[in-house]
């Protein structure tokens, strides 16, 4: 019998015999505070082992056992996050956190808790989400994805019967509640939504129709097309563009094939860019039924599956794509009632939604949504792109998203692939991912590429039948069609492959197999691997042919100079993870010493001569002891507000040379001296010293102690990106609210167990009283990995393993 499957075949009876053996044997605390009882006998169980920094190890009989597992460690973890989480789906944050609030800025863009909870409690008024768990596989979810969430609801509700809620931050709160699988997939149906309907919560909920009369047509402002365009771009530019965009979500991730690698077996570096407190979250642990699945990696809080991770076989990671998932269509509104539209000449009545909230008061508020045959009029969309209703014209959102619920079942083709090809066929046959790329390796050395999003199906060939005068400045600038409503034939068709109506099939996706290395920072598919350019793909996909991000070409010149050199091994991808090289200090450090130098002596004071020596003597990194690093930092985010790109560099973008153009920085910009006095005093005014260490003044403070935290804003191009708060007062950033998040770098030893390396850079537990709530963050600090056992052995030989046995 070959070694490899006997290995596998002991390590399936080794752990049914686990799991037989776990119903005899005295039931472990579930924590240090737990108070010691077992839970009730019966139902659903699952064995839960813990290694170190907390993190789980799932053993389940079945996917519903799976479920329960993995929904009892979660909430074990950070049930107030999940809670919060559970009362933004049901429309119910108003009741409890007041109508003017704010939901958490990096997880919505909605700007008030009003507004977010008219919206998903229309999503429940309407049953959307139950009509979408009802659909039939392909188009809707499958039996497995409909246990796991099952399982879940039942393993978080029985931890709230069973366990003492420790964390301060919902401890006696009346919104954490028992939750059901329908809570469960709208959770899911909210993360779907993100690309499309989920950015235009405001717009869509304040929508109103116009007055009637000929005095209100007239008060109706025309609408400013070349403006509304500009506000276009700057919401669907890459999230790279963006690094001040709140609702923008992230990542790197790089692929090296077998060719490059020491042992001929591929690498993966997966490094997603996720909110660091909140529903968004990662958490990370290995799910394993014997025999039918054995998975590791990091979820998202309240999934019952792993969303990025790696197996005995495979490794995968995600990072959000250019693709537009959503469109507009221009209404043309009956002259006598402006909640009627037109399409082939024929009216057809708006639909009115009444949605009634609950807000803090006692009281309620009552809102009317309006919905279409393409979806729901708004009349704006965030960054100020305002979309007028009025007498004659309206626009409506299209969102393929929105009846997507197959995310749950990408995730599982994913966990249960063994090598890239089968990956392939996985995204082929679930196509559930909603704004992501897919990147990754196996074991036998190849590597894999794919756009795979769910996108309308919009090419250049219906947009040039039918644009309106909006879209014909939106599209080729930012993806987004703007189509005419009044038109019956000018709806996204269907590819033949395609499983859900409307949009493209994988065929038609941007694809990229065995290349030395693919790698992807949210620009494009373009220049995946810059020797092999990806092209010809409709514009909704991304752009080709135009400036790269800062992180795109640093990244791109990191990793195509690795898989030249060869023979890399996981310690390679570790050290460009923590390398903490910014670009854009790369490109423009030593020109603005220069020009700080040369600066008039009437504008040269000797804090500003300090500074042009702090500059020229920085090392260009964003690491913790680097001293330069803060200045440099807050004088490229004050340049770049001040100077427009096109006025940045002296050489300019060529599609040529797109990884090093534009560069040479252009210090005789108007703007340029300014920002750099301003800077400087600045940091003069909080007597903070101009070569400080970076990490004395970019820190989180755990359990009163504060962490220096590595990296650097995307705005400078580092591959460890990191967005914190500056707080001016203090002249410092002591906050992170998001950046790196969950870390894994893999490749494969020669008794197929997976030699990996993770880090979750906030750590396991939000609940600043739980042992998991700072560790993994002080590893982030000190470019520390965990190496987390996989194999059974691994695990059962793990210091200080701790056994639970959780059943309902």
């Amino acid at each position: 019998m070959p070694v490899r499957i006997w290995s596998r075949r002991w390590a399936v009876a080794a752990l049914v015999l686990l799991i037989a053996a776990s119903a005899v044997v005295p039931f472990p605390r579930a924590a240090a505070d737990a108070p010691g009882r077992r839970p009730a006998g019966g139902g659903l169980s699952a064995v839960v082992r813990y290694t170190a920094y907390g993190i789980p190890h799932i053993v389940a009989r079945d996917y519903p056992s799976l479920g329960f597992g993995t929904g009892w460690a979660q909430a074990q973890d950070a049930v107030c996050d999940l809670a919060e989480a559970f009362i933004t789906v049901r429309g119910e944050r108003s009741r409890h956190f007041g109508a003017r609030g704010a939901p958490n800025p990096r997880a919505s863009a909605a700007t008030t808790n009003l507004a977010s909870d008219l919206f998903y409690r229309g999503v429940r008024d309407t049953g959307t989400v139950e009509r979408l768990m009802a659909t039939p596989p392909p188009t809707g979810p499958s039996h497995r994805s409909a246990e796991l969430r099952r399982g879940w609801a039942a393993g978080y509700n029985a931890w709230l019967r069973q366990e003492r809620i420790t964390d301060p931050a919902c401890g006696k709160a009346r919104w954490v509640r028992p939750v059901t699988a329908v809570d469960v997939a709208a959770l899911e149906f909210s993360v779907g939504l993100f690309g499309g309907q989920a950015l235009g919560i405001d717009g869509i909920t304040a929508a109103r129709p116009p007055g009637s009369t000929r005095t209100a047509d007239a008060a109706q402002p025309t609408p400013d097309l070349t403006r509304t365009a500009e506000a276009a771009h700057q919401l669907l530019s890459p999230a790279s563009e963006l690094p001040g965009r709140d609702t923008s979500l992230a990542s790197n991730a790089v692929a090296f094939h077998g060719s490059t690698t020491a042992n001929g077996r591929g690498l993966l570096l997966g490094n997603p860019h996720f909110p660091w407190r909140g529903q968004l979250r990662f958490w990370q642990s290995q799910q394993t039924i014997p025999g039918e699945l054995n998975v590791a990696g990091g979820s998202l809080l309240g999934s019952a599956t792993v969303s990025i991770g790696y197996t005995a076989d495979i490794a995968w990671s995600h990072t959000d794509a250019t693709g537009i998932a959503m469109n507009l269509h221009q209404l043309t509104l009956d002259p006598a009632d402006p909640t009627t539209y037109l399409v082939d000449g024929r009216p057809e009545r708006m639909t009115r939604r009444t949605v009634t909230v609950p807000v803090d008061n006692g009281g309620e508020v009552t809102r009317a949504q309006w919905w279409t045959r393409y979806g729901p009029v708004l009349t704006s969309l965030p960054g100020g792109l305002t979309l007028p209703w009025t007498a004659t014209s309206a626009y409506a959102l299209s969102d393929p998203g929105a009846a997507n619920l197959r995310g749950a079942d990408t995730a599982l083709g994913l966990a249960k692939a063994r090598s890239t090809r089968e990956i392939l066929t996985a995204l082929n046959r679930t196509q559930g991912l909603p704004w992501a790329n897919t990147l990754a390796a196996d074991s036998a050395g190849h590597t894999l590429f794919s756009q795979s999003q769910v996108l309308p199906r919009i090419t250049d060939d219906l947009v040039r039948r039918c644009s309106t005068p909006l879209g014909q400045l939106t599209y080729p600038d930012s993806g987004l069609a703007v189509l005419d409503g009044a038109r019956g034939d000018c709806v996204p068709g269907t590819d033949p492959d395609a499983v859900q109506p409307g949009t493209f099939g994988p065929a038609a996706l941007p694809l990229l197999q065995d290349a030395p290395y693919v790698e992807n920072s949210n620009d494009s598919a373009w220049l995946t691997n810059a020797d092999r350019p990806l092209t010809g793909h409709p514009r909704i996909f991304g752009p080709t042919g135009t400036p790269r991000s800062l992180r795109t070409r640093g990244a791109i010149e990191d990793v195509s100079a690795l898989a030249a050199r060869g023979g890399l091994t996981v310690a390679d991808l570790q050290r460009q993870q923590f390398s903490n090289r910014a670009p854009a200090g790369d490109l423009a450090a030593a020109e603005t010493a220069r020009a700080c130098a040369a600066l008039p002596g009437a504008v040269r004071t000797a804090d500003v001569t300090a500074a042009c020596r702090v500059l020229a003597r920085w090392d260009r990194t964003m690491n913790p002891a680097s001293r330069g690093a803060l200045l440099f930092d807050r004088f490229w985010r004050r340049l770049l507000a001040t100077v427009p790109p096109a006025d940045l560099w002296t050489v300019p973008f060529s599609p040529a040379d797109p990884v090093h153009t534009p560069r040479v920085l252009n210090t005789a910009a108007p703007g340029f001296s300014q920002a750099l006095i301003d800077t400087v005093a600045e940091l003069r005014s909080t007597g903070t010293a101009l070569d400080a260490r970076l990490g004395e003044h970019q820190f989180v403070t755990r359990g009163g102690q504060r962490i220096p935290v590595p990296g650097g804003t995307d705005a400078l191009g580092v591959w460890n990106t990191i967005e914190p708060d500056w707080d001016p007062t203090v002249g410092a950033y002591p906050d992170v609210p998001y950046g790196t998040s969950y870390l894994q770098a893999v490749t494969w030893t020669n008794d197929h167990c997976p030699d990996a390396r993770t880090l979750l850079t906030y750590s396991q537990s939000p609940n600043p009283r739980s042992p998991h709530t700072a560790d993994q963050t002080r590893l982030f600090s000190t470019a520390h990995w965990v190496t987390p056992p996989f194999c059974e052995g691994e695990i059962r030989r793990a210091p200080g393993l701790r056994t639970v046995t959780v059943r309902e």
